[in-house]
C-alpha cells in the first residue's frame, strides 16, 4: 500500500484546515516534538504479515457488510467515523462502564467471534479482556488503535520499567492530537479487508484527523478562561494525564491509573494538604466511579477551614448515555472542558 503518500497529503491538508488559533508553525513544532517531524502524522507501519494471511482469507470468504467489534464506546466512536454507514460496528461496553474492571460475558465472546475485525484501546486499559483478545490474535484482525503511538507520545507510568516492557498511561483519548492516529489504524485494517472501498476509509480517516485538531482548538478556547494559578485538575482516578499535557493543567488524583487500586488514608490526607495549600476551589467526580473518595476530600478540606466544591461530573473512561451529545467523543470532550472551565474560572 502507498500509505505514506496519502498520509503526507493529508498532513498538509490538516495543517491548512486547522483552526486559526493553531499556526502552521505551532502544529509542525508539535509534530517534531512528538518525534514525527519527518513523518506524515497519522502514518505508521502497515499491518503485520500474519494479518495479511488471515485478512486475505476473510476478505475472500466474507458475504455482506463488514462487522466490527470494538471494546469501549470511545473505540467504537473512532471506528464508526472511519468505517462509515455501510459497516456494522458493535461495542462491548456501554456508557458508564469501567473498562479497567470489565469482564467478557458469553455474549461478548460470541460478538468477538462473529467480527471480521476487532479494535481495542490497548496499553492494558481492557485488562480483564486481555486473555480473550489474545486468544483471537492470529485467527482474525485484532488491532489496538494506540499501536502506532511512539514512546515519546505516551505517558510512562511512574515506576515503570525502562525496558521494552515499560507500561504507559492508556487514557490517550484525552489528547485529541494523539487519539486521531487511531483513525489510520482503523482505515488500514478496513482497507485490507475491503480493498474496493480503501480510498473511502482513508479519506474518512483524514477527515477525522482534521476534526479532532479543530476539537482540540475548541477545547483550548473554552479552557482559556481558567487562570494559570487555578489550572489544577483533581479527579477520582488518574485518567487525565494526557488532558493535562494537551491543555496545560496540573493533574492530581485520589486513585491510581487503574480503578482496581484503592486510595489509602495517607493519599487522601496528602491531597487534602495540597488542596488547602493551593486554595483550589473545586474537584471533580467521574461518571464511572463512586463519589466517596471525592466527598472525603471535601470533608477533609472543610475540617481545615477550606471550602472545596465538587465542580461537576467528568466523563473519563466512558462517554455519556446513548442519545446525548456526550455519547460522542467530541461531545464528551466539550462537556468536560465546559465543566472544568465553569468550576475553576
Amino acid at each position: 500500500m502507498t500509505v505514506m503518500a496519502d498520509c503526507e497529503g493529508s498532513r498538509e491538508a490538516v495543517l491548512e484546515e486547522t483552526n486559526s488559533s493553531w499556526s502552521r508553525r505551532a502544529v509542525l513544532a508539535r509534530l517534531a516534538g512528538m518525534g514525527l517531524g519527518g513523518l506524515a502524522w497519522g502514518c505508521g507501519p502497515s499491518v503485520s504479515e500474519a494479518s495479511h494471511r488471515f485478512g486475505d482469507r476473510v476478505a475472500s470468504a466474507r458475504r455482506g457488510p463488514l462487522r466490527i467489534t470494538a471494546t469501549t464506546g470511545l473505540v467504537a466512536d473512532l471506528a464508526s467515523r472511519v468505517a462509515g454507514p455501510k459497516v456494522e460496528v458493535i461495542r462491548l461496553m456501554g456508557s458508564g462502564v469501567d473498562p479497567h474492571l470489565y469482564k467478557a460475558s458469553i455474549r461478548d465472546v460470541a460478538r468477538l467471534n462473529r467480527a471480521d475485525a476487532i479494535f481495542y484501546n490497548g496499553l492494558h486499559l481492557e485488562g480483564k479482556l486481555g486473555q480473550a483478545l489474545r486468544a483471537l490474535t492470529g485467527h482474525k484482525w485484532v488491532r489496538a488503535v494506540t499501536e502506532r503511538l511512539s514512546s515519546s507520545q505516551l505517558l510512562k507510568l511512574e515506576g515503570s520499567a525502562t525496558t521494552n516492557h515499560a507500561r504507559y498511561d492508556p487514557h490517550v483519548w484525552f489528547d485529541p492530537f494523539a487519539w486521531a492516529q487511531g483513525a489510520f489504524v482503523v482505515a488500514d485494517t478496513l482497507s485490507e479487508l475491503d480493498p474496493n472501498h480503501a480510498a473511502e476509509y482513508r479519506e474518512r480517516a483524514r477527515i477525522t484527523q482534521a476534526e479532532f485538531l479543530d476539537l482540540e482548538s475548541e477545547c483550548r478556547a473554552i479552557l482559556a478562561v481558567v487562570p494559570r494559578s487555578r489550572r489544577v485538575l483533581v479527579t477520582a482516578h488518574d485518567a487525565f494525564g494526557y488532558f493535562g499535557r494537551a491543555f496545560a493543567f496540573e493533574v492530581k488524583a485520589i486513585q491510581g491509573m487503574s480503578t482496581e487500586t484503592e486510595a489509602s488514608i495517607r493519599q487522601v490526607n496528602a491531597l487534602v494538604n495540597f488542596l488547602v495549600a493551593r486554595r483550589i476551589p473545586a474537584v471533580f467526580i467521574e461518571s464511572t466511579l463512586a463519589n466517596r473518595n471525592v466527598v472525603a476530600l471535601v470533608e477533609g478540606c472543610r475540617a481545615r477551614g477550606h471550602r472545596l466544591a465538587i465542580g461537576g461530573e467528568l466523563f473519563s473512561d466512558a462517554m455519556g448515555p446513548d442519545g446525548t451529545p456526550e455519547a460522542t467523543y467530541p461531545g464528551m470532550m466539550r462537556a468536560n472542558a465546559r465543566t472544568i472551565a465553569e468550576a475553576l474560572a
